[in-house]
C-alpha cells in the first residue's frame, strides 16, 4: 500500500458519484476565444461562414468539420454554466498551485505578452497580470467570455487583460507571445483532448524560448483495491431487507463498473507502485502522438487482496522554457521496448522523489491532497484474488474516439494467475 491518508480538505471526499457527462467538469478547453455579444475590447470573434476557407476540403472534410462544430458547441456550453468554474477555482490545490507556479516564474511574465487557452472566469489571466504581465490575451470559446470580460472591467485590468470569445484555432491574434498558459487537463489528464489546442496555440504563436505552463504531465496507472466500494454497489443485493436480490447482480455489475468511475480513493487502496503511461513534454508533444497511446506493464502486488480494478492519475510540472535542437521530439514512453516501459514503471517513485525541492508540481495522485479531478477508476465486473508479489501484466491503449475526438477509448488487456481478460470502456 502507497503511504497517504485518505483526509480530503477540499470536500472530494466520497465514491461512487458518477462522472459529469463531457463537458461538466472540463469543457473549458475550447472555451478558448472570445466570442460574440459582449462588450470586448478587442472585437470579439465569432466564426462565419465567410471567415472560413474551404477551397481544399473535400465533402469528407466539411462533414468532419460539421460534426466536430456540434460537438464543440455542445461542449462550449456545459462550460457556460457557473458552478463547473466555481468547482476548479474552490480546488484550492489547483488554483493555489497555478498562482504560485505564475509568481515562481514572474521573471518570464512581467512585462511580457501572455496568452491564456481557455480562460474560464479568468482568474489565471488575472493572476499573470497581477504579475505584470504586459499584456493577456484571454481566450475562451463558451458564453463565460462575457462575465471574464465584466471581471476584468471590475478589477480595472481592460488595459492588460483582452479577452477574446471563441476557439484559440479562430480567434486572430497579430503578435507573438512569451507565454502560454492553460488548465487543460481531463480526465485520465488526456479526457477531452484539450492539449491539442494548447498545441496548436504553442505551434502557431509562442515565440523561440518561451514559457508554457504547465510545462510537462505524466499520466500514470496502478491496480487497486477497494472492497467497501464493491461491497456497496455489488454485494448489496444480495441481501435486500432479508430479500435476495442476486438476480440484479449481473445488471448492477454493467450498470456501475460499464464506464470509468471518478472518486477519490486513498493510498491504501493502491497495491503497486504506480506505472507511467505517458510522459509529456509541452514544449515538444504533437497532436498526432496523443490520437492513440499505448503501453505494456507489468506489475507485483505488495499485498494478498482482491484486486478490482486499476486506478488512473497524473500529475503536472511547471519548470522553465528549454531550448531545444530543432529535430528534438518528445520524450514519449510510446514506442518503447516492453523492457524500457517496465523499466521506467518501476523507476516512477524515484523519478518523483527525484525531482528538484524547487519543483512546482500538482498532484491528482491517492496519496496527495485530494482535488476536483479525483482519480479515475477502472472496475473490473468481478474481482481477482491475488496474493503477495503475484504479477499482474498486460496492455493499455487509450485513444480519441471517432465517435467523438473528445471521448476517450480504452483498450485495457491483464492477466493475473494464470487468467486473462480484456477490458473495452469509453470516457464520454
Amino acid at each position: 500500500m502507497l503511504s497517504g491518508g485518505s483526509g480530503h480538505s477540499n470536500g472530494y471526499s466520497g465514491y461512487g458519484r458518477r462522472r459529469p457527462r463531457l463537458g461538466s467538469r472540463r469543457a473549458r478547453d475550447h472555451r478558448r476565444g472570445g466570442g460574440g455579444g459582449g462588450p470586448f475590447r478587442v472585437c470579439s470573434y465569432e466564426p462565419s461562414s465567410s471567415s472560413v476557407s474551404t477551397a481544399s476540403y473535400t465533402d469528407g472534410d466539411r462533414v468532419a468539420e460539421s460534426q466536430w462544430g456540434e460537438y464543440d458547441r455542445a461542449y462550449f456550453q456545459s462550460y457556460s454554466h457557473v458552478a463547473i468554474h466555481e468547482e476548479m477555482i474552490k480546488d484550492h490545490v489547483r488554483t493555489d498551485t497555478y498562482r504560485a507556479a505564475i509568481m515562481r516564474h514572474q521573471n518570464f511574465i512581467a512585462g511580457k505578452v501572455v496568452m491564456d487557452v481557455g480562460c474560464g472566469t479568468g482568474i489565471l489571466s488575472i493572476f499573470c497580470a497581477q504579475a505584470g504581465a504586459r499584456r493577456v490575451y484571454a481566450i475562451e470559446a463558451s458564453e463565460i467570455a462575457v462575465q471574464a470580460n465584466e471581471v476584468v472591467k471590475e478589477n480595472g485590468l481592460s488595459d492588460r487583460v483582452i479577452v477574446l470569445h471563441g476557439r484559440v484555432e479562430d480567434v486572430e491574434i497579430e503578435e507573438k507571445v512569451d507565454v502560454i498558459i492553460s488548465e487543460w487537463m481531463g480526465y485520465m489528464l488526456l479526457y477531452e483532448s484539450m492539449l491539442g489546442s494548447v498545441i496548436f496555440a504553442r505551434d502557431k504563436w509562442l515565440k523561440p524560448g518561451g514559457l508554457i505552463l504547465p510545462s510537462h504531465a505524466t499520466l500514470y496507472m496502478a491496480p487497486i483495491t477497494n472492497t467497501e466500494r464493491y461491497q456497496d454497489s455489488i454485494d448489496f443485493w444480495r441481501d435486500v431487507y432479508g430479500i435476495n436480490m442476486s438476480a440484479l447482480l449481473p445488471l448492477a455489475k454493467q450498470c456501475s463498473f460499464e464506464e470509468p468511475m471518478i472518486e477519490t480513493v486513498s493510498g491504501e487502496n493502491v497495491l503497486t507502485w504506480p506505472f507511467v503511461i505517458k510522459y509529456v513534454d509541452c514544449y515538444t508533444v504533437t497532436a498526432r502522438e496523443l490520437e492513440s497511446v499505448t503501453a505494456r506493464y507489468r506489475f507485483a502486488s505488495m499485498m494478498r487482496a482482491p484486486l478490482h480494478g486499476f486506478g488512473f492519475w497524473f500529475d503536472v510540472e511547471f519548470n522553465g522554457p528549454v531550448l531545444y535542437p530543432s529535430n528534438h521530439h518528445s520524450s514519449s514512453l510510446s514506442g518503447t521496448s516492453s523492457s524500457d516501459l517496465y523499466s521506467h514503471g518501476a523507476s516512477t517513485q524515484r523519478k518523483r522523489q527525484s525531482r528538484s525541492s524547487d519543483t512546482i508540481v500538482l498532484s491528482t495522485a491517492p496519496e496527495d491532497p485530494p482535488t476536483h479531478w479525483q482519480q479515475t477508476i477502472l472496475y473490473f465486473y468481478d474481482p481477482i484474488e491475488v496474493k503477495q508479489d503475484q504479477i499482474i501484466e498486460g496492455s493499455i491503449t487509450l485513444s480519441q474516439s471517432k465517435e467523438n475526438p473528445r471521448f476517450l477509448n480504452i483498450h485495457l488487456e491483464y492477466s493475473s494467475g494464470g487468467r486473462s481478460f480484456v477490458k473495452e470502456s469509453v470516457m464520454r
